[in-house]
């Protein structure tokens, strides 16, 4: 009979000695903040041993954390391994996608029946949010995010050139106050995105103005957006002139609900989409349908 302390308390141990934070390992599996200090109560009290210390900033590893933290953590990725190759003997016509809400919205949920009759033995699930997924733990088959492509451990691939350029809607363009050239700009209301992607460098209007040459045009006015959903809904309803990313809008673009007033004006970005799914389940069928699907869309849509 093995000696194994409970083991949702070393689930919480396990996320929250990688973040160094209740809070965050609270986020993660979806508790309270008071659940993870309870569970971590609960499995110091097995040991009769402090697993964390307190610092100014945060929490530490005690001696008897760094000790616990390397195996439970293989075991929890080995477990949730040997949980995901048995569901696979049922549930090989699932396919669970991770994607952020933006794309989800804005380029993949308006092509999903072009994946459904494609490939109508899979049943795909969306599941939209923006944080990175651990393929080891999490219930996720292929994941799509926007960075620069540095995913350890997994296959990562750019599904196309990304560029930024200004939209809006036809209704501005010819308009009271007409949008004929960058200039113009200075008639209307900026949109701003807050990238969430970038830690630095991320691309404003302030950059693609002076690219442009324009001057005499505030930068910094206008309302932002921390959701690039609601950024290029303010687009659509006429609001502003939004400066936004390739795929974003490229469905809108093409229903003809959003246009480019200064057509190839656009700034090349190192960020981009990436197709991301673990190497050692590259050959299931269902992971091959879906990349294979969404690199025709790619090379035909955008």
């Amino acid at each position: 009979m093995r000696d194994l302390p409970p083991l949702n308390g070393l689930r919480v141990f396990e996320a929250a000695a990688r973040h160094l934070s209740f809070t965050k390992a609270a986020a993660e599996l979806h508790v309270t903040p008071a659940a993870v200090s309870q569970q971590v109560k609960l499995l110091e009290a097995y040991f009769d041993l402090a697993l964390f210390g307190r610092v100014t900033r945060g929490l530490v590893l005690t001696d008897a954390g760094q000790r616990l933290l390397p195996d439970t953590s293989v075991g929890l990725n080995k477990l949730a391994a040997a949980v995901r190759s048995t569901r696979l003997l049922t549930e090989t016509n699932n396919l669970t996608v991770s994607v952020s809400l933006a794309f989800a919205a804005h380029w993949l949920v308006p092509r999903l029946e072009s994946f459904r009759q494609a490939h109508p033995m899979f049943d795909i699930r969306v599941d939209a949010n923006d944080r990175l997924v651990n393929f080891d733990r999490d219930s996720v088959d292929v994941a799509i995010r926007y960075g620069a492509g540095e995913y350890a451990g997994v296959h990562s691939e750019p599904l196309f050139a990304n560029y930024l350029f200004p939209v809006c809607s036809p209704e501005l363009i010819s308009g009271a106050s007409p949008i004929r050239s960058p200039h113009d700009l200075k008639h209307h209301r900026l949109l701003h995105l807050e990238w969430k992607t970038f830690s630095h460098g991320a691309p404003v209007w302030d950059d693609w103005l002076r690219a442009a040459g324009v001057q005499g045009v505030s930068a910094e006015r206008g309302p932002r957006f921390t959701s690039d959903t609601l950024g290029v809904q303010a687009a659509l309803e006429g609001q502003g002139v939004l400066l936004t990313s390739t795929a974003l809008v490229s469905n809108e673009l093409a229903k003809g609900n959003l246009v480019r007033p200064f057509g190839s004006m656009q700034e090349a970005v190192s960020f981009t989409y990436y197709l991301v799914y673990p190497l050692a389940r590259a050959d299931e069928p269902h992971i091959q349908a879906f990349s294979g699907w969404i690199r025709k869309q790619f090379a035909e849509d955008v």
